[in-house]
């Protein structure tokens, strides 16, 4: 396979106040990049992509019927790491080919950033999310 990661993109961190969690990454240096909200399981969550340098950390809040289960977490909130790649089509193929397991049928979109981002996830050996995602 020749699939090349530019860098790792992003870290993903489930929280159950994104208002707090944003002033907290504030305290920290990190600016806040990109606000959106997001559909899932028929409620809406929100998100906000926090900036310092190169490093981005996305923090997101699910919808209030999914809150419980991220509150009652004991082991860490850390929830995938995504890898920044050029063309997601190409990629999705590539890692399908090769038999990964990949969770989505196909590439998803998001109206995150400027024009969107599409992504997809693969499961790791002990069941830990890698995203594949390129911004558009």
């Amino acid at each position: 396979m020749n699939l090349t990661l530019k860098r790792i993109q992003h870290v993903g961190i489930p929280v159950t106040d994104l208002a707090r969690s944003v002033a907290f990454y504030e305290q920290l240096g990190f600016e806040n990049v990109m606000s959106s909200s997001f559909e899932f399981n028929g409620g809406q969550g929100n998100v906000a992509m926090m900036q310092s340098g190169e490093i981005i950390i996305e923090i997101y809040q699910m919808p209030d019927s999914e809150l419980a289960e991220i509150k009652n977490r004991k082991d860490g909130h850390v929830d995938h790491v995504a890898f920044d790649v050029e063309n997601i089509d190409e990629a999705f193929e590539q890692l399908k080919a090769a038999g990964f397991a990949i969770l989505e049928e196909a590439p998803v979109f998001l109206p995150f950033w400027k024009n969107g981002c599409k992504y997809f996830n693969i499961k790791g050996p002990d069941g830990e999310r890698l995203e594949y995602n390129q911004i558009l």
